[in-house]
């Protein structure tokens, strides 16, 4: 037994190596760093920590991606789950799924570029090179919206680009849970008298719900350092910063290494109660079997 324990760690060595490389050395230096000066030289404390729970611009951040969390979250999971159960009885399933899953198959920067341009502004009576103010003049009455200066539009604006991209994610998982559920079982309840929305509120629904629970809380995750469609597309201008956007600037454009570190460990902070949950979750699942 202690034989096989040793090889057992001779293998598993390497890995364990690469991650505490990669990952343990690199999250507990951030962590150091956070409470030094921009220059890393001069201990601080808590003042980096102070201008990130104090300041506006950051608080601002914070609100935003609250915004983010509760909108984001909510459509990509609850989409998702819709066109999981309707494609299923669609003739051409493969093809629909397909469509809807492509923006997955975009980066993230290509997926902003694109909604830049879909977004785009010109003032009124010029031409308009986005296609959502050129189908908006074509009403009666209408102007040119300036959807990612305006600051009652433009995170929205955003996070419907993010929608857009991590919708056909969702729908995919939940479409394989949804596969799971036994014929027989929805077949009963329609036998018994139940009708469609009785059968997915009652049946389906419950029966999804770890899978759901799973697929929600990946997306809190993922919202929570959003950044690569702010980055692209506002760059946090107008109102729209967001904390990993934040953490960039600052460490990128004011090189101010101690409160970038601050910022990443926050973010690393709020994240991992989320993948406690998920943990939790996937180990009651194998409990269950």
């Amino acid at each position: 037994m202690k034989k096989t324990n040793k090889w057992a760690w001779f293998y598993i060595a390497p890995t364990l190596s690469i991650l505490t490389f990669f990952l343990v050395y690199p999250t507990i230096n951030t962590f150091y760093l956070s409470f030094f000066d921009e220059d890393s030289e001069n201990f601080i404390g808590l003042a980096n920590y102070l201008f990130a729970f104090t300041r506006k611009i950051m608080l601002n951040a914070f609100r935003n991606n609250l915004i983010w969390l509760v909108i984001f979250t909510t459509f990509t999971v609850s989409l998702g789950l819709i066109l999981a159960v309707l494609l299923d009885r669609v003739r051409y399933e493969v093809v629909a799924k397909s469509i809807i899953f492509i923006p997955m198959a975009i980066s993230f920067v290509g997926a902003g570029v694109i909604w830049k341009f879909v977004y785009a502004y010109k003032p009124a009576g010029a031409h308009q090179i986005g296609i959502l103010n050129a189908v908006l003049i074509k009403f009666p009455n209408f102007q040119p919206i300036a959807w990612l200066v305006n600051k009652t539009t433009n995170n929205f604006a955003l996070i419907f680009a993010g929608i857009w991209i991590w919708v056909g994610f969702c729908m995919v998982i939940l479409s394989a849970a949804y596969k799971g559920i036994p014929n027989e079982l929805l077949e009963a309840a329609r036998v018994d008298g139940a009708n469609e929305f009785q059968v997915f509120w009652r049946i389906t629904l419950p029966v999804m719900k770890p899978t759901i629970a799973v697929v929600a809380t990946t997306m809190v995750i993922n919202v929570l350092k959003v950044f690569d469609i702010v980055y692209v597309m506002t760059n946090g201008a107008h109102g729209t910063e967001v904390v990993a956007n934040r953490m960039y600037k600052e460490m990128f454009h004011f090189n101010n290494f101690g409160r970038a570190s601050a910022i990443a460990v926050i973010l690393l902070l709020a994240i991992i109660p989320v993948m406690i949950i998920n943990i939790r979750r996937f180990q009651e699942q194998e409990a269950m079997r």
